[in-house]
């Protein structure tokens, strides 16, 4: 659909793939324009359930394209806001579960897009970097917000400004991915995953995804509140009749995102 970005279905599945792999995908302003355009048809296909996003090459990206990113017609306050954020809110405001999966290594701006995702499958060799503090830069793309809640903040900054790499074990360990696949089947893993995921109720799917970040950065009585509406709007739903039935049927439910 791009020369930056490659979309491909699978089923129930949109794969996406950065595909600047000569750069090691490297962020530019086209790269995250075609992004943000294949994200939008993700969201708006009603046979898609789930999204891979992965990287075409030897990584999932590199971070940003330095020489772009110095050279470009914008400042990098205006990058940031107007490059990066919003296929980044497009992923958290998705309410079909985005799948990063992680070939080589995903380091700067790369590493935020796999934090902002739902699910991280990396590949078993594959590391992540924040390498901010190795050229006089402040992690961005969210990344500290991301890496503070995911791990604390005495652990969060250590990794960060000692520009450590975080192996795909360690990264389980620390809930940073959930699980590795071997790099030969880590594609073919990932778009498997996807298709489970998409058996699921979407509707349940999209309501869980949506308290959840909102748990982040609510309290628990606001986080209660929101479960209990969604709660009632799902369960005058037609696929939550249809998943009653199906479990007293004993049948596998037909779930149609209404």
């Amino acid at each position: 659909m791009s020369s930056t970005v490659n979309y491909t279905q699978h089923d129930a599945v949109a794969l996406i793939a950065l595909d600047r792999p000569d750069a090691l995908n490297g962020f530019t302003t086209e790269l995250c324009d075609d992004l943000l355009a294949a994200l939008e048809k993700a969201r708006h296909d009603d046979l898609i359930r789930a999204v891979v996003l992965t990287g075409e090459g030897r990584a999932f990206s590199a971070g940003a394209d330095l020489k772009s990113g110095f050279e470009g017609t914008r400042n990098t306050e205006g990058k940031l806001h107007y490059e990066y954020r919003p296929p980044l809110t497009a992923i958290a405001q998705m309410p079909k579960p985005v799948i990063a999966a992680v070939p080589g290594f995903a380091a700067g701006i790369g590493l935020s897009f796999v934090l902002q995702s739902d699910l991280v499958l990396m590949a078993e060799d594959a590391f992540l970097l924040s390498p901010f503090s190795t050229i006089s830069l402040v992690p961005d793309g969210g990344a500290n917000w991301l890496l503070v809640r995911q791990l604390g903040y005495h652990r969060a900054y250590q990794l960060a400004v000692e520009a450590e790499r975080i192996d795909a074990q360690r990264c389980v360990e620390l809930g940073l991915a959930n699980k590795t696949a071997p790099a030969t089947e880590l594609r073919s893993a990932a778009i498997a995953w996807g298709k489970e995921l998409s058996q699921r109720a979407p509707l349940s799917l999209a309501a869980t995804k949506k308290v959840m970040r909102a748990a982040m950065q609510q309290d628990w009585a606001s986080c209660y509140d929101l479960e209990a509406e969604l709660q009632e709007q799902l369960r005058n739903s037609s696929d939550a009749e249809e998943g009653v039935a199906a479990f007293f049927q004993k049948r596998q439910p037909n779930f149609q995102g209404k």
